[in-house]
This record gives structure tokens, C-alpha cells and sequence, in this order.
């Protein structure tokens, strides 16, 4: 029996083509713990997973902090900052809480200032989605095209759906960001305690290991004993400091 097979439509590509982007981006960024290396991270995967994507940039403003830029690519990252003010793709996006693009900047009047430099750089297309963050960052996924009429409603709806994906994975970045600080100031505070900071200091010294894994180790013993862990830290600088019988 002869079963003829056709090659699957465009738009099936397209949909396996998020389908594959969206699980890429999220084993990037699962375990990452710093903001600006998850937001270069989504830029590069995005702009490797995508065809018709020459470059991918992310743009990101932080509530009273210096805003965040990332570029697949080190020579386009200035389109993504703040230079070129609120005429811009990305801050037009921002703005209005939807997508923009221009399938050919050779023809495109908006953005005066932006668009002459895009052009330059050998961008000759742009979709811009707005990503909700948490209530501290909102931000924009800008995807670049080196040729013009390249992106199409295929990357619309991507860009769509990169945007909510994006804004999950990067707010589940934001939180491990936030308890990994959390976590060092309470170690900063143990490690101020006398007791605690001298016998760190004596595993260090035996262990050949930093102060974090020498607190770790604290930690480990305090939780197989189920002591407290000043206590632990106590006994064990009596220890070595009980005088040796000659």
C-alpha cells in the first residue's frame, strides 16, 4: 500500500517553530539567577531559533534603576537603548501595550531619528512586543530582519506568544534574582556573628574552601544533627581551641 506524503504547511512549520523557541527559552532560563544574563540569553536563542530573524534585542525598564538592554548581537545593541528616546519600535510597544513593526524601513516614516540608524545597520524590518515583567519591569522583544517584507504574520504571532512566555520566565528570573540577594545578606549576617564567623573560618582554614561552602558545611552538620547552627558553630570552636595534651 503506497501512501503519498505531502510536506506539511507553512503553517505547521510556524507553529513548531514557536513550539521548539518557547522550549528552548525555557531550559535557557530555568536556572538562571541574574536578570541581564536571562535577557541575553532570550536574545540569543531567539535570534538562532527563528528563520527570517537576522537579530533579536530586548529592552527593559526597571522602576528606579538603570534600564536593561540585551542584542544577540554586540554592534545592534544600540538600537535597543534609550539614545533615540520614546521613538523608537521598542518604546512605541512599551507605550501603547502592543506589538508594532515595519516589514520595510526603507519606507517607513516613524521613528526619524531610530529608523535612519537601524537602516545603517543593515535592519531592514522590526516587530516590537511589549512583555509584562512584574509590577518593577516592563519591557519590549524587538526582532530584526536583515532583508525587508521578511517578517510576516508567522512572526506576529511568535512575537505574540515569545512576549508571554518571555514575561513568565523572566519574572521567575527576577524572583530567584531576589532570594539569591536575600539568601547572601542573611549569610553576610551569620558570618558577622563571632562564633559563627570563627568557625567558618577554621573550616576554611582545614578545607582549603571559601566562606560560603564553609558555611554550607556548618549548615549540613547543623541539619544531620538537628541542632541549632551556632551551636554547631560552638562546638566546634571549642574543639580546636581545647589546649593539646602534651
Amino acid at each position: 500500500m503506497n501512501l503519498e506524503t505531502s510536506p506539511p504547511p507553512a503553517e505547521t512549520l510556524g507553529v513548531l517553530e514557536t513550539a521548539a523557541l518557547l522550549r528552548e527559552l525555557t531550559a535557557g532560563l530555568i536556572g538562571v539567577e541574574d536578570f541581564d544574563a536571562a535577557l541575553s540569553a532570550l536574545a540569543r536563542i531567539t535570534r538562532d531559533a527563528l528563520a527570517g530573524v537576522s537579530w533579536c534585542g530586548f529592552t527593559a525598564l526597571r522602576a528606579g534603576e538603570p534600564a536593561g538592554v540585551a542584542a544577540s548581537d554586540a554592534p545592534l545593541a544600540g538600537l535597543d537603548d534609550l539614545s533615540y528616546g520614546p521613538d523608537t519600535p521598542a518604546m512605541e510597544a512599551i507605550r501603547r501595550r502592543e506589538m508594532v513593526g515595519a516589514e520595510n524601513l526603507d519606507a517607513e516614516s516613524r521613528w526619524p531619528d531610530w529608523t535612519p540608524r537601524a537602516r545603517e545597520l543593515g535592519v531592514h524590518g522590526v516587530i516590537s512586543a511589549p512583555v509584562d515583567i512584574d509590577e518593577q519591569v516592563i519591557g519590549a522583544v524587538n526582532l530584526y530582519a536583515g532583508e525587508s517584507d521578511v517578517l510576516s504574520t508567522g512572526h506576529q504571532l511568535t512575537a505574540m506568544l515569545l512576549a508571554e512566555h518571555a514575561g513568565l520566565l523572566l519574572a521567575a528570573v527576577r524572583e530567584r534574582e531576589r532570594r539569591a540577594a536575600l539568601v547572601g545578606e542573611q549569610d553576610a549576617a551569620l558570618l558577622a556573628d563571632g562564633v559563627i564567623g570563627h568557625a567558618v573560618g577554621v573550616i576554611m582554614t582545614q578545607r582549603g574552601c571559601p566562606a560560603e561552602d564553609a558555611l554550607e558545611v556548618l549548615r549540613s552538620a547543623a541539619s544531620s544533627l538537628s541542632i541549632p547552627l551556632r551551636e554547631v558553630a560552638e562546638r566546634l570552636v571549642s574543639t580546636v581551641s581545647r589546649p593539646r595534651d602534651n
